[in-house]
């Protein structure tokens, strides 16, 4: 079904099925649901040798994730497999961050938020379902929340790029938030830090393109990245290939 409403609109409708039609919620509100997302902690721990690491950082949108991670560590912690549990990061888009407000003034309740429209389009969520898990296990791992603006996760994506990443706009939401914290003290320099990514950058490739041209609506890099044109000639292909690595 395509409904003429936002993320938002279709939850209240989604919910309002489960309790009036007994249609099956299977979103991150279902506990169930949390379960499975939770082997993202297990897999990290897994693939860091079962050292772990100082924080995670996530975008968070529905905020489903944010309780998962700190289940499956918690769960690790409790069978012995690690001694402590990481620090989470929650970094919000500007134009959709409810927790971040509600962080602003010690975890208040949740106030909705009509989400405007941001380049990182999952997490444009202005009354996330799962708001009270999040605020728990935030509480219950000294977790942070930050919310950065289009031009920063616009930055944070070319900035990956650049590096060999190609990472999504949600992705370079949690990328710009974990910058803006070591610029700002909370994350201290050395720390071990995992950023989840959330999507492959080639599902957004409008975006994408736009970061390198400089033509994301209402950003300015001062700077495009236009290809370099070469001829079908074996020659300049690598005359022009060996330069451009230099």
């Amino acid at each position: 079904l395509s409904i003429d409403t936002d993320f938002d609109g279709c939850m209240e409708h989604v919910q309002r099925l489960c309790e009036d039609e007994g249609v099956y919620l299977a979103n991150s509100k279902n506990s169930l649901r949390i379960e499975g997302q939770k082997t993202v902690a297990l897999e990290i721990c897994q693939g860091l040798g079962w050292e772990v690491p100082d924080w995670v950082v996530i975008p968070g949108g529905n905020l489903g994730n944010v309780s998962a991670l700190y289940r499956g560590f918690e769960n690790l912690k409790h069978a012995g497999i690690i001694e402590r549990v990481p620090r989470i990061l929650v970094a919000q888009a500007a134009h959709a961050n409810p927790l971040y407000r509600s962080f602003q003034n010690d975890f208040a309740p949740l106030e909705p938020i009509e989400a405007q429209t941001t380049q990182a389009s999952a997490i444009r969520i202005g009354n996330p379902v799962s708001f009270p898990k999040a605020v728990r296990a935030l509480k219950a791992c000294g977790g942070l929340v930050t919310s950065v603006s289009e031009e920063a996760l616009t930055k944070a994506a070319r900035h990956a790029d650049e590096r060999g990443l190609y990472l999504c706009p949600h992705t370079a939401v949690a990328q710009a938030g974990l910058e803006e914290a070591i610029a700002s003290g909370q994350i201290a320099q050395g720390s071990s830090v995992v950023i989840v990514s959330t999507a492959h950058g080639l599902k957004f490739t409008e975006f994408k393109n736009a970061t390198a041209m400089d033509s994301v609506p209402g950003v300015s890099l001062g700077s495009s990245r236009t290809p370099i044109e070469v001829a079908h000639d074996y020659a300049a292909v690598r005359d022009a290939a060996l330069s451009s690595a230099k």
